[in-house]
């Protein structure tokens, strides 16, 4: 059995003395595990990198295989994303809730297409630029998984807009007026999640999404699995929340 399709490179592990083991986020495979020979190699090395655009052709004798795969670089992004520690954080963020989140083998067509624009997003810009395209990643890999969050109107009354805030149980909007007796108790809602905001948002605004995306992914999709947030993506909320408080 054998495919071949665009993958984004998420982690690789020595394995033996020479190959190691690709973990990639496909286009039309979903996240896939594969043995790549020689991978100790200075020129595989280097072409395998965290958050690179790879084409892979993966083969194995039967589909439940580990398999091997050979691949061949279209997009080296870690070079830029080394030399700035914001874009770092955010490429660890992404691979590390991609590695996380995603079923093995599960095809997830529009979280790769999202992936390839934030990483083009992070690979060398400031997080102020690529920070509200992380949560709406996040919120896009929530939808894809089943667990997609209704933003569309007011849990309580029904009402669309001065929408502000989200339940922390049910994943539903609520309205400023509505949310008045309890709103210590609910997630704040940055407009950018509503379409509604032209311009980047402030940082504050970032780490609210950051705190909105990251509770339903733990919730709803990591601990049902007794798996925890990626440490990763702590850092990434920590560095939004400095980048807030010295606003």
């Amino acid at each position: 059995m054998e495919w071949t399709d665009d993958a984004i490179v998420l982690s690789i592990r020595p394995h033996g003395e020479s190959a190691a083991i690709l973990e990639a986020l496909t286009r039309t495979h979903g996240r896939h595990l594969g043995l790549v020979h020689g991978a100790a190699s200075g020129r595989k090395r280097s072409a395998l990198q965290p958050g690179g655009t790879v084409t892979a052709h993966w083969r194995a004798r039967l589909s439940e295989h580990l398999g091997n795969f050979r691949t061949e670089l279209v997009k080296a992004r870690a070079g830029e994303m080394f030399e700035a520690r914001e874009s770092l954080a955010g490429l660890n963020a992404f691979t590390a809730v991609a590695s996380a989140g995603l079923p093995e083998r599960e095809p997830h067509g529009a979280v790769y297409e999202g992936a390839e624009a934030l990483l083009d997003a992070i690979a060398g810009h400031p997080f102020v630029e690529w920070g509200a395209l992380f949560v709406r990643w996040e919120a896009g890999l929530l939808d894809e998984l089943g667990f997609g969050l209704d933003l569309t109107r007011c849990a309580a009354t029904g009402a669309r807009d001065d929408l502000a805030y989200v339940s922390p149980r049910t994943g539903r909007a609520v309205s400023s007026q509505a949310a008045a007796p309890y709103r210590e108790r609910l997630l704040a809602l940055p407009p950018f999640l509503l379409g509604a905001q032209t311009g980047d948002p402030s940082p504050a605004e970032l780490l609210a999404g950051l705190r909105l995306t990251a509770h339903f992914v733990d919730q709803w999709v990591l601990s049902p699995h007794n798996l925890a947030l990626p440490e990763a993506r702590l850092k990434l909320h920590d560095l939004a929340a400095k980048l807030a408080e010295s606003k």
